[in-house]
């Protein structure tokens, strides 16, 4: 199985709050964690945070991957293309001091299937906007001059406990790509949303090394976005 641990990288979650607890908190402890197990995720950073936290857009490109989550988590369903184009511009100009940024998820998982030449000029060759709990039927496919890795579910699944998860986890596709956020592995208060406080903190935290535990034990390949691009070569190749 072909694993993949993705971290949408933005303040604590958007738009019901603007801190950035997550980052300071949650984020150094997860790194800590990947790399106990020699691990490589993706960090999809919006520009911002990148900015507010340049020492952990660093550690990302160095260590992991880095990759790109927006300028300042905009809705780009509700942007003109010339308008998605400039935010992410701006937004790669910022992530692009710190290393190589080719891989992309949209805020909201919302990004017009005609924006894609948007991305394709600006040097992204990897998409995981697409996701299979968004209705997406297909794997890892190329759309235009991408390469699409769609998610496979959505991040409140890996703060339910362990033995109704593994039921998920037991019939996923591959591959299997994972979704979490900062912010989930810091306790966030109850006056936001449920789905933003639900299994937060140190329980989340446990939650994601009990998921890693499990996948090894399965001889599971983990990858980065990017790292698709070679696996979807030597598949073309045969």
């Amino acid at each position: 199985m072909m694993v993949t641990l993705s971290f949408d990288v933005e303040q604590d979650c958007p738009p019901f709050a603007s801190t950035f607890k997550g980052l300071r908190e949650g984020l150094p402890e997860v790194m800590d964690l990947l790399e106990e197990y020699g691990i490589r995720g993706t960090f999809l950073f919006t520009g911002r945070a990148a900015e507010a936290f340049p020492e952990l857009a660093r550690r990302a490109a160095k260590k992991h991957e880095l990759g790109c989550h927006g300028l300042e988590h905009e809705r780009f369903d509700r942007l003109t293309a010339s308008e998605a184009g400039g935010r992410l511009r701006k937004a790669l100009s910022i992530l692009r001091r710190f290393g190589r940024v080719v891989s992309f998820r949209a805020p909201n998982f919302q990004f017009p299937d005609g924006y894609y030449p948007v991305l394709e000029n600006l040097g992204i060759l990897v998409d995981s906007t697409k996701a299979r709990h968004k209705g997406w039927r297909g794997g890892v496919t190329p759309i235009g001059g991408l390469l699409e890795v769609p998610a496979s579910m959505t991040s409140i699944v890996t703060r339910l406990p362990w033995r109704i998860q593994l039921r998920v986890h037991e019939k996923l596709e591959e591959p299997a790509v994972y979704i979490f956020h900062p912010w989930e592995f810091v306790r966030m208060p109850r006056s936001l949303r449920p789905d933003c406080w639900f299994g937060t903190g140190k329980p989340a935290l446990s939650k994601l090394r009990h998921l890693i535990e499990y996948h090894v034990e399965k001889d599971a390949t983990f990858l980065t976005l990017a790292e698709y691009l070679d696996v979807y070569q030597k598949l073309k190749r045969g």
